[in-house]
């Protein structure tokens, strides 16, 4: 779906007042970016007056917005108004959203039936009323999450994807839900995997190479959003830095040919303050670090160089001061220019947005700053023993998925943003039927699960024989995540980017690690390596007939780290990766070298934080 306006009010007086009680809005911003990544996303906190609530409604209906989202201001209190205020402005109301919020609010609570929202059409715009609180927004935002995709297509008369969906719920042929795999002939299935089995240096260069190809083009962000963002642009300082001559140390401003002796205190300089009038022979300044220098003076005494002589009969002005130590031209003053020069390049083309350089902008006066786009990345999970993490009783034969939530939080571990799909049953149809949802939001596809050789493994069939997709590689020599695959495909006119990775937990993180996080990379032109360093074994390690990734924790104790190994590496078992630090990189098994011993040496990648330990 093509980027949406979205706004979002927050109705309440008492927020009005102190923006930091708004709990609710932020809430939703996070939400609703989840489901339209490439959105604009407009906020606002307006008092609970039915007229300015009616204004606002209009103001951004009046912008063309697709969905207006309210919280607040719907129950019994004679403030409570968003209704009225909403009924005023729809056109047509949509009473089943309406009646879908209530019935699940109230399987959660019966305080629900004190909630008056309203939900309707204004012009292309539809309207819902939330309640005020945090839980109901995050509640009732997972009763319409669905639907909001195909009801703004309808109002906006986006036929094409409104005949799709139709087309799947009446049961009628679609291209999108039907498969062409066919999975009856079970015995027929392939005994061996028709995949070559790529060395790992093979691999990244493949992707390396396909996913330079990928155009994101340039975006503007706040700078507040800017962290770990790549520059687009090189930026330079348009004022010097400091702009006046600025004291280093708390002292006194004189004027060095003065030399030692007694001054007069004329006056105070702190920081932030002016001081014009111009500084006499025999007189100084009292100053603060960081304050501007008075005109006339050209130097700094230090407090500790001096010493008071006389004071106002209270002690709360300074008369008079002895200088003891003579001072030279320019102490322990920064010049103008000292930090930063007019016109001296801040930050570079290229360049990686941290926390210092995001502070120099900031100080340079620097507002928003042009980076490389990012490609929207979706997650999938596959398997008919999935089941939703929060969903309180676990079903007969079935496990909670772990994968989405460890991927979304590993992709934010390293600055990208995703959006989860849910999970997909291990369906031919059902595979195409969110693969292509997935496809319609996303530039990039992780998928876990359904690519090895079992009879429900689907993923391979159903991207090569649903989407036409190119397998650029479908195994990997490696441990874990043997199966892992790399394919892209042309969608709606445009080239997709699919990493289905092993549904076994760690298989999907060390993966994603290599190739997703890899590629993102890629994708800003920036350097697609992680760090490596030499560390050694804490302890003897078994060698595997595949190279082997080994999730560790580094103890600095030596001139070399010493490696930790997080207990037993099986695939399936994420406890191995909690806390890690590293991946090392351990030799295939050969007949010469079966197992490495304690205080070898290898190479380790560095794809976490690193604490002492």
């Amino acid at each position: 779906m093509a980027a949406k306006i979205i706004a979002i009010i927050t109705v309440s007086d008492t927020c009005f007042k102190n923006t930091s009680n708004d709990t609710s809005g932020p809430t939703l911003v996070e939400l609703v970016k989840e489901l339209f990544p490439k959105s604009t996303i407009q906020t606002t906190i307006i008092p609970d007056e039915r007229k300015i609530i009616e204004d606002k409604l209009k103001e951004y209906c009046a912008k063309n917005a697709d969905l207006i989202i309210t919280t607040g201001g719907t129950g019994f209190s004679n403030r409570d108004v968003t209704p009225e205020a909403t009924k005023a402005v729809i056109e047509k109301e949509a009473p089943a959203i309406t009646i879908a919020l209530t019935i699940e609010s109230l399987k959660k609570t019966p305080m629900a039936m004190v909630s008056r929202s309203v939900s309707g059409i204004r012009a292309n715009t539809l309207i819902i009323n939330f309640p005020g609180s945090k839980k109901a927004v995050v509640e009732c935002f997972d009763v319409i999450k669905p639907i909001l995709h195909h009801a703004i297509e309808i109002i906006r008369n986006e036929t094409t994807k409104v005949k799709s969906v139709h087309a799947e719920m009446q049961g009628h042929i679609c291209p999108h839900t039907i498969s062409n795999v066919d999975v009856s002939k079970v015995a027929l299935r392939p005994r061996e995997s028709p995949y070559p089995m790529l060395e790992m240096p093979e691999a990244f260069k493949i992707v390396d190479t396909v996913m330079s190809q990928w155009v994101g083009g340039i975006q503007e962000v706040n700078i507040k959003d800017g962290l770990g963002h790549v520059v687009a642009e090189s930026l330079y300082a348009k004022e010097p830095m400091p702009p006046f001559p600025a004291s280093i140390k708390d002292g006194y401003a004189c004027i060095s040919s003065d030399s030692v002796g007694v001054r007069r205190v004329r006056a105070a300089v702190t920081a932030g303050d002016s001081f014009n009038l111009l500084l006499q022979p025999g007189e100084c300044a009292r100053i603060n670090t960081g304050a501007p220098l008075p005109p006339g003076a050209d130097c700094v005494v230090q407090v500790e160089d001096t010493k008071l002589i006389s004071a106002s009969p209270d002690n709360e002005t300074e008369l008079e001061v002895e200088i003891l130590v003579a001072p030279k031209p320019q102490q322990d003053v920064r010049p103008i220019g000292f930090d930063i020069a007019l016109g001296d390049p801040l930050v570079t083309e290229g360049s990686v947005l941290d926390a210092a350089l995001l502070g120099v902008l900031a100080g340079a006066g620097y507002q928003h700053v042009r980076v490389r786009a990012r490609p929207v990345v979706a997650i999938l999970s596959t398997g008919n023993e999935l089941q939703d993490p929060s969903e309180a009783t676990l079903k007969p034969a079935h496990i909670r998925d772990s994968n989405q939530t460890m991927l979304k939080a590993l992709f934010k571990e390293h600055g990208y943003d995703s959006v989860c799909e849910g999970v997909s049953r291990d369906d031919a149809c059902a595979l195409r039927t969110a693969v292509t949802h997935a496809l319609r939001t996303a530039d990039i596809l992780v998928c876990t699960g359904g690519v090895s050789m079992g009879e429900r493994d689907l993923l391979k069939p159903v991207l090569t024989q649903d989407f036409g997709a190119t397998l650029h590689f479908g195994r990997v020599r490696m441990k874990p995540g043997k199966p892992s695959t790399f394919a892209t495909c042309q969608f709606e006119g445009k080239t997709k980017y699919i990493f289905a990775l092993p549904g076994n937990p760690v298989s999907a993180y060390v993966c994603c690690l290599l190739f997703v996080i890899r590629a993102l990379r890629v994708c800003e032109r920036r350097s697609a390596e992680f760090p490596r360093l030499r560390v050694r074994l804490a302890r003897h390690f078994a060698l595997d007939p595949r190279p082997e990734y080994v999730r560790a924790i580094l103890k600095f104790t030596d001139d070399i780290p010493h490696a930790e190994v997080l207990g037993n590496q099986c695939s399936s078992r994420l406890l191995s990766a909690c806390g890690a630090s590293v991946l090392l990189e351990l030799p295939p098994a050969d007949k010469e070298l079966r197992s490495l011993a304690a205080g070898t040496v290898v190479p380790a990648i560095v794809t976490g934080r690193m604490d002492l330990n």
